[in-house]
């Protein structure tokens, strides 16, 4: 028996749904920024307009993505992104979505394959965030909580729930961006792409803690400590000598001894060095016995590295050979937040436990962050003839020409 099929009256010319159809406006969308070849294909959305109206911004040849919520100078931005950050301690790092922000720029942080990833925070299907999903706990990374994408190591997309059997188009990858495990921090470069050298493939390498691999040191790493401040400042900060008598007297310095002697900052490559001599102590109040051991007009040796544009070391030469070397590393979240880290290594008490080392060092960093955070204007001021100077300031000077140096302007000189 033949049957004939019914006739669907939908699509027919006169039906009425086909008229309705026939008789709307034609849709032509609007492509602007879109990038992608045709007019009918949709490549990658950029981030954020080329081009800024606020500021006189040109995109030139080479210059990154800016971030949507930009709070530098695009130019200074562009500068800056290109030095390697810490942006987590490695030991926080799981297989987990960690959601971190390095220069306006959300990040998504996991392990996978055993390799630690970075790579922005957002999937490329429909703009999730990454980091509000959870540890899948199979080793095989990040799995978004919209779809269920999975990403594994240096963002790959290896699974699409939806077509199992599907080929993954590569636009599915996440962008990630170089990264490097050093004195126990997670180190960021957003100028590079996942197995970038530090160095050879950077415009910079990430700067070196002094002592970090000598036999006989103890390596430690501080509680992470959040400042609502610009990072230039709180750097600036760490670099200041004269600021201990007034600042520090609650933790190790004598309130008596505000006089700074005379000391002589030299160039180098990336920033500048400066031996500082004085009598003032490094040690806490708390540790009597340690104090009472000083021997009376020792005079300390400091021994400070900037190394442009946010990382800073400090060696410290106490009686006896013992040794403190520090390295103050400021992560910049935003232009008026900034989160500090801090790897440190010592050749004395390397028994003891770490954490007085820990609460000291806060103490210390509590008394600077209320400083650096009442300070006005936020930014720092590059141009010599805002704010007046003294002569212990001459760490400043050296830092802020540094800045200069490497090309920073407008946003830190407004």
């Amino acid at each position: 028996m033949t049957t004939t099929p019914a006739t669907d009256t939908r699509f027919e010319a006169d039906s009425p749904l086909q008229r309705s159809r026939l008789s709307r406006p034609s849709f032509t969308p609007d492509l602007t920024g879109v990038q992608g070849q045709g007019a009918g294909s949709v490549g990658t959305l950029p981030r954020a307009a080329a081009a800024s109206t606020d500021t006189g911004y040109e995109p030139q040849p080479g210059d990154l993505p800016l971030p949507r919520n930009l709070t530098f100078e695009p130019r200074d931005w562009q500068i800056i992104a290109k030095y390697w950050y810490p942006v987590s301690k490695v030991e926080d790092v799981t297989e987990g979505p960690t959601g971190v922000t390095l220069l306006d720029m959300p990040l998504v942080l996991y392990r996978a394959d055993g390799v630690t990833t970075v790579a922005d925070d957002l999937c490329p299907h429909r703009g999730m965030k990454l980091s509000l999903g959870e540890s899948q706990h199979d080793g095989k990374g990040l799995k978004c909580p919209y779809h269920g994408l999975r990403f594994g190591s240096n963002g790959e997309c290896t699974d699409i729930p939806a077509h199992p059997k599907n080929r993954i188009p590569a636009k599915m990858n996440l962008n990630s961006y170089a990264v490097e495990e050093r004195y126990g921090l997670v180190w960021v470069c957003l100028a590079a792409k996942p197995g970038a050298v530090p160095g050879v493939d950077t415009v910079a390498d990430i700067p070196p803690v002094p002592h970090w691999d000598d036999e006989g040191y103890q390596q430690i790493n501080c509680p992470i400590i959040d400042i609502e401040a610009f990072a230039g400042r709180q750097v600036e900060g760490f670099l200041d000598v004269a600021h201990f008598a007034f600042v520090h007297a609650p933790s190790f310095a004598l309130a008596d001894q505000p006089e700074v002697p005379d000391y002589t900052p030299v160039v180098i490559s990336d920033g500048f060095e400066a031996e500082y001599w004085s009598t003032m102590p490094n040690v806490p109040h708390t540790a009597t016995e340690a104090v009472a051991a000083i021997p009376e007009g020792f005079n300390w040796l400091r021994h400070f590295r900037l190394h442009v544009p946010f990382t800073a070391t400090l060696v410290v030469h106490f009686p006896e050979g013992a040794v403190l070397s520090m390295m103050n590393a400021a992560c910049p979240v935003s232009a008026k937040k900034t989160r500090l880290f801090d790897a440190r290594c010592r050749n004395f008490d390397t028994d003891q436990p770490v954490q007085d080392v820990y609460d000291f060092n806060v103490q210390v960093f509590e008394e600077d962050r209320a400083m650096v955070e009442a300070q006005k204007p936020e930014n720092l001021p590059l141009d010599p003839a805002l704010e007046v100077h003294i002569p212990a300031d001459k760490s400043s000077i050296a830092y802020r020409r540094a800045l200069r140096g490497i090309g920073l302007s407008e946003f830190f000189t407004v």
